[in-house]
């Protein structure tokens, strides 16, 4: 079961939460607040507050260095916050705004990616919804970032996921007006040098949102649709490592808008919804409601041995201990 967590009511839907263990971790929301807890969530401690910041994305590498993306003005109200991502060495308690060449043409930021490989840290923060498409790129655990201009090939990122340092993808629309955007998938396998499609949806008023890979070849990504009189849902899923996918019907259902996946194993996951959230254990052939809370926007899976804890956050936060 999904149990509800002891956190501060916000209205709206909170996006991000990023934990380093099955008990430390970090979530934010649109009022510019994080919270931190050391006890699996059982309880939460404001640490930071910045009015004017919409904390979009989370990312940590430890208990005390970590990033964080603000989606940045112009789209939201009340956001006025111009700095698109933060960087922290104390847990959360500061943050210093990120300085970059060609920064100051990213708006804002929606997901924040961190995978090590060989041992280095590979950082990747892209942004964002209603455009336009720009991806930032450290492979010296955020020392040194740079920016890469992706306008020609999408209108937005949403989500980005990178197996290493060279293998890696986007969720995003080719458009940045969402009439006239398909869902779109893009890869890279030289670090972002090229992109090549992997997956472009055929209906307007789409998106990708998020993506999950429980392995190296399975993976799925949720898509979200706007148009009206439009009711079929989908989620889409790749078995060959993200070089194709095949679209899966989730519901049939005009109220549905899809945010957040994550999955267990290569068959156990659940999507986030406007209305509630689905879950299929059979690799998305089928799927069934489950309360999760509404508006899950972000999925988190921590495993230790034989014990898996996951976090849904959304317009509530919730826990799956398994």
């Amino acid at each position: 079961m999904w149990r509800p967590l002891p956190t501060e009511p916000y209205r709206g839907k909170q996006d991000d939460i990023a934990f380093v263990s099955p008990d430390i971790g970090w979530y934010g929301n649109g009022a510019g607040k994080l919270f931190a807890p050391r006890d699996g969530g059982e309880s939460w401690t404001k640490v930071w507050e910045q009015p004017g910041t919409f904390i979009r994305a989370l990312g940590f590498l430890d208990e005390r260095v970590g990033f964080m993306g603000n989606v940045g003005t112009g789209y939201f109200p009340n956001v006025t916050d111009t700095n698109p991502l933060y960087r922290t060495e104390d847990g959360g308690v500061t943050w210093a705004s990120i300085e970059a060449s060609g920064i100051e043409n990213v708006p804002g930021i929606c997901g924040i990616d961190i995978v090590r490989d060989r041992g280095a840290t590979i950082i990747h923060a892209g942004g964002r919804v209603g455009g336009p498409a720009l991806l930032m790129r450290s492979i010296d655990a955020g020392a040194t970032l740079r920016v890469i201009d992706l306008s020609a090939h999408a209108g937005m990122i949403l989500d980005v996921k990178f197996f290493d340092a060279d293998n890696g993808f986007i969720c995003a629309a080719t458009n940045s007006d969402i009439a006239q955007g398909r869902a779109l998938i893009l890869r890279t396998s030289d670090g972002g040098e090229t992109w090549m499609r992997a997956y472009e949806g055929a209906r307007p008023f789409e998106n990708c949102w998020k993506v999950s890979f429980p392995s190296r070849r399975v993976g799925y990504a949720s898509v979200q649709n706007y148009q009206d009189g439009f009711t079929q849902r989908y989620v889409v899923k790749t078995t060959d490592g993200g070089a194709s996918w095949r679209e899966l019907p989730l519901v049939d259902d005009a109220r549905v808008r899809e945010f957040g996946i994550g999955f267990i194993d290569e068959n156990w996951g659940w999507v986030g919804a406007s209305t509630t959230g689905f879950e299929t254990r059979d690799g998305g052939g089928t799927w069934r409601p489950i309360e999760m809370g509404a508006a899950v926007n972000k999925i988190r899976i921590l495993r230790n041995g034989r014990r898996t804890r996951a976090f849904a956050i959304g317009s509530e936060v919730r826990r799956l201990d398994i």
